[in-house]
């Protein structure tokens, strides 16, 4: 049993999937180490490409990485932004932004996404350059691995206060 009463179920590889009040979500969790290919290419981890699906969503992520949203996630955000914007909670302009940062990117045979220039460049991740690939629970994020090693020293710390 889940925290607030889900359920948690595994699938073989896959990972886990939270069922509460109704709603299917799927958790992506784990750290991969990852090469950009010379076209920018990464390959996702398997256990994230079966669940995905055929096409995703990127866009800035928090604390400078590339950020991976699942169809599904990335729609109810898109929608969120759009109830927040019609009730002035968010600008027009973060609207905007927000819209156009996003590049959807379809998922190769090998299980590969371009990396947007723009994306990569917020992320500060080079061209051909290792890359940490993780799962954030409803989310995948691409990071430079000195940044990201900088990130979880932080995350590690707020831990185990």
């Amino acid at each position: 049993m889940g925290k607030n009463g889900g359920i948690i179920e595994r699938c073989g590889g896959k990972p886990p999937v939270v069922l509460r009040q109704g709603a299917i979500r799927t958790v992506f969790v784990g750290v991969y180490e990852r090469q950009l290919d010379e076209r920018g290419r990464v390959a996702l981890p398997a256990s994230f490409r079966s669940t995905i699906g055929e096409q995703c969503y990127l866009t800035y992520g928090d604390d400078g990485c590339v950020r991976i949203m699942s169809s599904d996630v990335f729609h109810v955000e898109a929608q969120e932004m759009i109830d927040r914007v019609k009730a002035g909670e968010v600008s027009r302009a973060k609207q905007r932004v927000f819209a156009s940062s996003v590049v959807v990117a379809g998922i190769d045979k090998q299980g590969r996404i371009l990396l947007d220039p723009r994306l990569r460049a917020h992320a500060a991740i080079e061209s051909q350059a290792r890359v940490t690939v993780l799962g954030a629970l409803d989310r995948i994020e691409i990071w430079e691995p000195k940044r990201y090693e900088q990130q979880e020293t932080v995350g590690l710390q707020e831990m185990v206060q």
